[in-house]
């Protein structure tokens, strides 16, 4: 059974350099290398047999960011190169060649040098937890341990990629009336700074008492054009206030979570979103073999939220106490009553991993039709909204008007 990778011994920082030589048919040859020396990179071409003709060192740009998708896909390139029956370290150089980002080709590039160098590849990974988690480098581990690494970066790549689907389509649900909000509020905030201001200065001819709710109208677009700058600065800086917080501070972030549960509409499809990735997990690790109580480890932290993450702690420590998974899970009662049935019937049959990769798929489909039904409902409601607001300001505007023509 596979255990977690150790944590890895502390490295010299190293370079990119970027090298030309001829290969042992006189071809002429050229490349990127990370090492802590030209010294090294000489070493290691020689041992490649290219002789090194020129080796510069390399100026890189720190601003690039490697996506979660670019991961994905990596991933998904290495287990093909290697189910093709391509060494490990030449389909890292392929892989490498072929990335347009050149902050993830340098990550490549540094896993092939360890990784030649004779660092583990699981340990390789695991120098790199800003973009490979545990969960990543265990199953790596389990895979060199039982030679089935091909398999297990195959798992991993559609692990990947099902729960990316998963949080593109949330992140869809939720920004789409987002936006629309954002862009409501601007377009209020314009008509009572610049548009309402017109309208009284046209109103203050008519020397007559106006209707209150165009006094209402006239006194907040007063305060906004004489205070927006404060409003903005304080919108602003509570935003950066409340993101810096949910960033550095975990009790924060998991108020947050648990707010997001209690969301009217929202709230089921952050939790059956939670439940899919949740069980998608747990099947990947149990069925690559490693072990129910380091697998549950693993879930809790990558279960994207902290009510849920809490969960999983209680439920891993009544497995260690000898209770079946059926019972600690439905103990915590944060699972619908189909997740335990379908995990009492693994556990029964021996088919866990099967059960909850079927638990998965299901709550996914889930996810899809809620999101596609979320957005049907939020159309509608939206435009109701809105056009109660820009509709209320336009009347309040026009009362005077009606009011003077019916005097007329």
């Amino acid at each position: 059974m596979a255990t977690s990778p150790q944590r890895p011994p502390a490295r010299r920082r190293t370079t990119l350099y970027a090298w030309e030589g001829k290969d042992r048919n006189g071809k002429l040859a050229r490349g990127e290398m990370p090492a802590s020396g030209t010294a090294v990179v000489s070493a290691m071409l020689r041992r490649q047999g290219i002789l090194a003709l020129s080796i510069k060192r390399k100026r890189v740009q720190r601003d690039n960011r490697i996506r979660e998708k670019e991961l994905a896909l990596f991933t998904r390139q290495l287990a093909t190169m290697l189910k093709a029956g391509v060494p490990l370290l030449q389909a890292f150089g392929i892989v490498a060649r072929s990335q347009t980002n050149p902050a993830l080709a340098r990550l490549i590039l540094s896993l092939c040098a360890d990784v030649e160098g004779g660092t583990s590849l699981n340990q390789a990974f695991a120098r790199h937890p800003r973009y490979f988690n545990t969960l990543f480098c265990n199953l790596i581990a389990a895979g060199e341990q039982a030679g089935l690494l091909d398999e297990l970066l195959d798992s991993l790549a559609r692990y990947q990629e099902k729960t990316l689907a998963l949080k593109n389509k949330v992140r869809a649900a939720l920004i789409y009336p987002a936006a629309i909000v954002t862009v409501a509020i601007l377009v209020t905030s314009v008509i009572m700074i610049w548009v309402v201001p017109t309208f009284k200065e046209v109103f203050s001819s008519f020397g007559a008492e106006l209707p209150l709710p165009t006094r209402i109208v006239i006194a907040i677009s007063d305060f906004m054009a004489r205070y927006w700058w404060m409003l903005a600065g304080f919108l602003g800086g509570a935003m950066a206030w409340a993101l810096r917080l949910w960033r550095r501070s975990a009790a924060w972030r998991a108020r947050t979570d648990r707010l997001l549960l209690r969301l009217p509409l929202f709230g089921k499809l952050v939790r059956k979103a939670t439940v899919a990735r949740w069980s998608r997990t747990l099947a990947t690790l149990f069925g690559a073999g490693i072990p129910l109580i380091d697998a549950l480890q693993a879930v809790g932290a990558a279960a994207g939220n902290a009510a849920y993450a809490d969960a999983t702690a209680t439920i891993r420590q009544q497995v260690a106490a000898g209770a079946s998974l059926t019972t600690a899970l439905e103990q915590t009662r944060m699972f619908p009553g189909m997740v335990g049935q379908m995990v009492a019937i693994g556990e029964e049959s021996g088919a866990l991993d099967e059960m909850l990769a079927k638990v998965a798929d299901f709550y996914e489909i889930e996810v899809t039709e809620a999101v596609a039904s979320l957005s049907n409902l939020m159309e509608p409601f939206i435009m109701v909204v809105l056009g109660v607001v820009i509709g209320g300001l336009v009347i309040a505007m026009y009362l005077p008007i009606f009011k003077l023509g019916s005097v007329i």
